[in-house]
């Protein structure tokens, strides 16, 4: 009885393929990018003309009981509010009374002269200004992460931004440090670790199905397991398994894309190209960029993003899995 081994390796020389076909490959790859960059651009377009909103302010001159809110609009206070004044993607302007907490995601909080503001202040994406002569109930605190203000701001006031991204050049910049970066992850991963890679490669070649099915069922008892630990375990140990959870997570994240990129990038230059199809860095370069464009895609990316990531926490899970060892 004789065990053989078969392994897809990483640097296995691709079979040469005819000219023609070749030639062919390449324009259809290079028609496929500008397709996807031609719908990028049309869909971004349309967001982008899109006219801005009119500054919508809610306005308080009397005496309120409840908490005041305002998506997407200011909240302006003149009067007296029982509880607490927020606000989502606006200002908070306080001229009159406050007795709770005051609160503002992409915007400010302002206090003007003689007003009051009993409780708590947090400020999320921009700052907090209060006259001199504004009054604080002592002991109350001010939280605040400045920072991104416009970006909170729009987000707040069209949630769909969030699934289609608009097209500027700060965009078409960050998609390009992104691949560099991961390029740079990749490289020196597969340096570290080549035949841990190869391995990888040749697992989600040959049991891609089982691979992703494994990563779905981590995914789900991780989050369930951990929110249940959260919810009944004492702080420390809340905090112990929250940090091992988020650690897990983010190797299982680095180690599965980079293993994705390098699969993605040998089943490219097979099809595709006609140089450098022996090369690891150029495997990488095109699979990295493939997947950072195919994210950037609106609506469709937090579904390609969720699909990276579970087979990323499988192929983590199964990273001494070794496939096709058989009898002969």
């Amino acid at each position: 009885m004789v065990l053989s081994r078969v392994q897809a390796n990483f640097q296995t020389p691709v079979p040469q393929i005819p000219v023609a076909f070749r030639k062919f490959g390449v324009t259809r790859l290079f028609g496929l990018a500008v397709w996807l960059l031609v719908l990028m651009s049309a869909v971004y377009a349309q967001t982008s003309t899109t006219p801005a909103a009119e500054e919508k302010v809610v306005l308080v001159n009397g005496v309120t009981d409840s908490t005041v809110f305002g998506i997407g609009s200011s909240v302006r206070v003149t009067g007296t509010v029982k509880q607490g004044a927020m606000s989502f993607g606006g200002d908070v302007i306080v001229e009159g009374v406050v007795e709770g907490d005051v609160a503002a995601i992409g915007g400010d909080v302002i206090q003007r002269a003689g007003s009051k503001i009993g409780g708590d202040i947090i400020v999320l994406g921009g700052t907090y200004h209060a006259d001199t002569s504004a009054q604080r109930t002592p002991g109350a605190e001010t939280i605040m992460f400045a920072g991104y203000q416009q970006e909170l701001r729009d987000m707040m006031r069209d949630p769909s931004g969030l699934l289609s991204p608009r097209w500027s050049p700060t965009f078409l910049g960050t998609r390009l440090l992104v691949v560099l970066f991961w390029f740079i992850v990749s490289l020196a991963l597969t340096a570290v670790m080549p035949g841990t890679i190869s391995r990888g490669v040749a697992r989600l070649q040959l049991t891609s199905l089982r691979v992703a099915a494994i990563g779905l069922i981590g995914v789900v008892v991780l989050f369930a397991s951990v929110g249940l630990t959260l919810w009944i375990m004492p702080e420390p140990i809340r905090v112990l398994v929250g940090l091992l959870a988020l650690l897990l997570l983010l190797v299982a994240s680095v180690f599965g894309r980079v293993i994705l990129y390098a699969a993605t990038g040998r089943w490219l230059q097979r099809k595709y190209l006609t140089m450098g199809k022996n090369s690891e860095a150029v495997a990488l370069l095109l699979g990295t960029s493939f997947w950072v464009l195919l994210t950037s895609l609106p609506y469709v990316w937090p579904l390609l993003a969720m699909s990276i990531l579970i087979i990323s926490f499988g192929l983590a899970l199964t990273a001494r899995y070794r496939v096709g060892w058989k009898s002969v």
